[in-house]
C-alpha cells in the first residue's frame, strides 16, 4: 500500500511540474477590418493578441471564438491548429470570419459597417495550447466598440 501511496505522490509531482508555472494572458483585440469576400459575403477580419509569460515554449492546438456585433452573435472562428509560441513573448491569433448574415436586422448592421456608425464587437470563447503533453484551455472575451469607414 505504501508503494502505491508513494507512486500516486510521485505521479502528481511530475505532472504539476509539466503544467506551466503562468496562465497564457488574453491582452486585446487589434487590426479589425471588415472586407467583402469574393464570394460577396462581408469577412471579419482581426488578430486577437496574447502574451505566454512562461519560460516554456507552447502549441496553439485550437480557437473557439465567436464574434457578436451589437448583441446579435453574427460569426464563430473555430480551427484546429499546430503552432508554436515562443516562450516570454507576445503572439497573435489571425481570426478570419465569415459574417453569418440570418437575420434582417444583422444585414442592416453589417452594411452600416460601411457608412462610418459605431459597433460594439465581442470576442467570447477560448484558446487551447499544448505544453509538455498537457492541454489547457485559455478563455477569451474582449468588448471593444469600433467605427469603420470604407
Amino acid at each position: 500500500m505504501k508503494k502505491v501511496i508513494s507512486l500516486f505522490f510521485t505521479l502528481c509531482a511530475l505532472l504539476s511540474g509539466c503544467v506551466p508555472k503562468e496562465q497564457v494572458i488574453f491582452k486585446n483585440v487589434k487590426n479589425i477590418s471588415v472586407d467583402i469576400s469574393a464570394t460577396g459575403k462581408p469577412m471579419l477580419k482581426a488578430d486577437a493578441l496574447f502574451f505566454n509569460p512562461n519560460r516554456t515554449q507552447m502549441k496553439l492546438k485550437e480557437v473557439n471564438i465567436s464574434v457578436w456585433v451589437d448583441g446579435t452573435k453574427s460569426a464563430e472562428a473555430k480551427q484546429n491548429l499546430d503552432i508554436n509560441i515562443p516562450a516570454q513573448s507576445d503572439f497573435s491569433v489571425p481570426i478570419n470570419v465569415q459574417l453569418v448574415l440570418k437575420e434582417e436586422n444583422l444585414l442592416n448592421t453589417v452594411l452600416g459597417f460601411f457608412g462610418g456608425k459605431k459597433y460594439e464587437l465581442l470576442f467570447k470563447g477560448y484558446i487551447r495550447v499544448r505544453v509538455h503533453g498537457l492541454t489547457i484551455k485559455v478563455p477569451v472575451s474582449q468588448m471593444q466598440q469600433i467605427q469603420l469607414n470604407h
